[in-house]
C-alpha cells in the first residue's frame, strides 16, 4: 500500500516539477528567440490570428519546454519510486502528452511541428528519464 502511495505522489510530483520546468521555459523563450513582428501571444485568441507569422525558429523554444518539461518531470517520478520506474515515468510522460494534444487542437501549428512534438517530446523523454534513473541506480557504488 505504501508503494501505491509512493507511486500517487511521484507522479503529482512530477507532473507539478515538469509543469514548472515547462513553463519556466516558455516564460523566457521570447528573450531567446524575439517572437515575429506583430505576434500577440499574451492571450490563446492572440496566439491562433498570428501564429502563420511564426517560423520554424519559433517553434524551437516550445519544443523544449515540452521535452525538458516532461524529461525533468519523468526524471523526478522516477527517482522517487523504488519499483516500476519505468511504468510512473510514462504515467507523467502520459500526462504531458494529454496536455500536448489538447494544445495542438487548440493552437494550430504546421504539421512538422506537431508531428515531432507528439512523437518525441513526450514519451521518448520519458523513456530516456527512466533509463538514466536506472542506470544511475544501477551504478551506485
Amino acid at each position: 500500500m505504501i508503494s501505491f502511495f509512493r507511486n500517487i505522489l511521484a507522479i503529482i510530483s512530477g507532473l507539478l516539477i515538469g509543469s514548472a520546468v515547462n513553463m519556466g521555459i516558455v516564460m523566457i523563450s521570447g528573450s531567446i528567440i524575439p517572437q515575429p513582428e506583430g505576434a500577440d501571444v499574451t492571450t490563446m485568441e492572440g496566439l491562433v490570428a498570428t501564429i502563420h507569422l511564426f517560423e520554424p525558429k519559433h517553434f524551437i523554444m516550445p519544443f523544449l519546454a515540452h521535452a525538458l518539461g516532461t524529461f525533468s518531470g519523468s526524471l523526478i517520478a522516477a527517482s522517487i519510486v523504488k519499483i516500476n520506474r519505468l511504468r510512473v515515468a510514462f504515467m507523467v510522460g502520459i500526462g504531458f502528452l494529454v496536455g500536448g494534444i489538447i494544445a495542438s487542437i487548440q493552437i494550430p501549428s504546421p504539421f512538422w511541428f506537431l508531428a515531432l512534438d507528439l512523437l518525441v517530446a513526450y514519451l521518448p523523454m520519458s523513456y530516456l528519464a527512466a533509463l538514466l534513473i536506472n542506470y544511475v541506480e544501477k551504478n551506485k557504488k
